[in-house]
């Protein structure tokens, strides 16, 4: 499998495709600009099989309805988020006094709880990664090499901690316990900025020194 990455809308919010040679793929976080999305899709002849959601902040779902509708694809999320993608207070549009507040149809499939996920041949190893929200998850794809890691850590920074229902000393344990345990080698793959290593945070990060 491969990957492809397309920042959207003003927070520049990374959309993931995760790629078989059939065509085939998982999208993670499209997070606006539906249309975009849908013609970066066709343009490649991908067919999304899912959506899956790192968590349910406004800018990781502006776009699912729009998405999901057009290809006709369920939409996962942890169960703890349940009710944030039609509650513009939960999913933070309303708190950062958009002109719009950003709302999703309910999720169709959550997740409980930390295990190896199959969703139409894709495979990966959910991580329950709270502290940015308390239903952030990160997607370990163990073969490949790489983790999502939605708004936990970023490259040189982790997330932030001061919207809905936010812990910054569970998200610093999320990510020492969940994310800096998988090898060094890892590819990370955040919800926003440049991809990352596990190595390289573990190093150079300094949100994380001295924990």
């Amino acid at each position: 499998m491969k990957w492809s990455q397309i920042p959207l809308g003003i927070m520049q919010t990374n959309c993931y495709s995760i790629e078989k040679e059939d065509g085939s793929c998982l999208l993670f976080d499209p997070g606006s600009e539906g249309e975009k999305v849908i013609h970066w899709l066709e343009q490649k002849k991908l067919q999304p099989r899912a959506i899956v959601l790192t968590h349910a902040h406004f800018d990781h779902i502006g776009a699912v309805d729009e998405v999901r509708k057009y290809f006709t694809i369920p939409v996962y999320v942890h169960e703890k988020e349940k009710n944030w993608l039609s509650d513009p207070m939960l999913n933070g549009s309303n708190v950062f006094r958009l002109q719009k507040a950003i709302t999703a149809m309910p999720a169709d499939r959550f997740f409980t709880t930390e295990e190896a996920v199959k969703i139409e041949g894709f495979e990966f190893d959910l991580l329950e990664t709270p502290g940015h929200s308390p239903g952030s998850v990160s997607c370990f794809f163990e073969k490949e090499g790489f983790v999502i890691s939605g708004d936990a850590l970023f490259k040189g920074s982790i997330g932030r901690t001061d919207l809905p229902e936010g812990n910054h000393s569970q998200l610093v344990t999320s990510i020492h316990n969940k994310l800096l345990t998988l090898p060094e080698e890892t590819i990370v793959m955040p919800g926003h900025g440049p991809v990352t290593t596990i190595v390289d945070e573990m190093d150079s990060n300094p949100f994380l020194n001295g924990f």
